[in-house]
C-alpha cells in the first residue's frame, strides 16, 4: 500500500469534509425546535467521519488506524440513520435524498477498502 503523506491528501477525508458541508447545508433548513436535538446531532455525527479518519492516520500503528476507520464507519451509517429520519419527519425534500445516499454509499465503500487494505497489510 503506498504511504500517502497527509489525512488531508485521502480522498476519503476529503469526500467526508464534503459530506460535512452538505450536512450542514441540509440541516440549516431543519425547523427551529431541532436547533439543539436532530440538527446538532446531525452535524456532530457527520464530523466524527473525517475526525477519525484523520486521527487514525495519526496514530502509529495500522491496527489502531484501521480501528478509527472502523469507527469512522459506524459514524457514517449513524448519519444515514438520522439523515433517514430527518426525511421521515420530512424535513428533506424527497429529491434530496438519492444524491445524500449515493454520497455515504461511496465514502462507506471508500472506507470499507481502506480498512480491509490495512488488515491486509497488517496480516489480520
Amino acid at each position: 500500500m503506498s504511504r500517502v503523506p497527509s489525512f488531508k491528501d485521502l480522498e476519503v477525508w476529503k469526500k467526508s469534509m464534503d459530506l460535512v458541508d452538505l450536512v450542514y447545508d441540509l440541516t440549516q433548513s431543519y425547523p427551529s425546535d431541532e436547533r439543539f436535538g436532530l440538527a446538532a446531532e446531525t452535524r456532530k455525527t457527520a464530523r466524527s467521519v473525517p475526525y477519525n479518519v484523520a486521527e487514525g492516520k495519526k496514530r502509529a500503528s495500522q491496527n489502531e488506524y484501521r480501528y478509527f476507520i472502523s469507527i469512522a464507519s459506524g459514524s457514517l451509517g449513524e448519519l444515514y440513520t438520522q439523515i433517514l429520519i430527518a426525511f421521515r419527519r420530512k424535513y428533506l425534500l424527497p429529491s434530496v435524498l438519492p444524491g445524500v445516499e449515493a454520497r455515504i454509499e461511496e465514502i462507506g465503500k471508500m472506507l470499507y477498502g481502506l480498512e480491509r487494505a490495512l488488515s491486509l497489510s497488517a496480516g489480520a
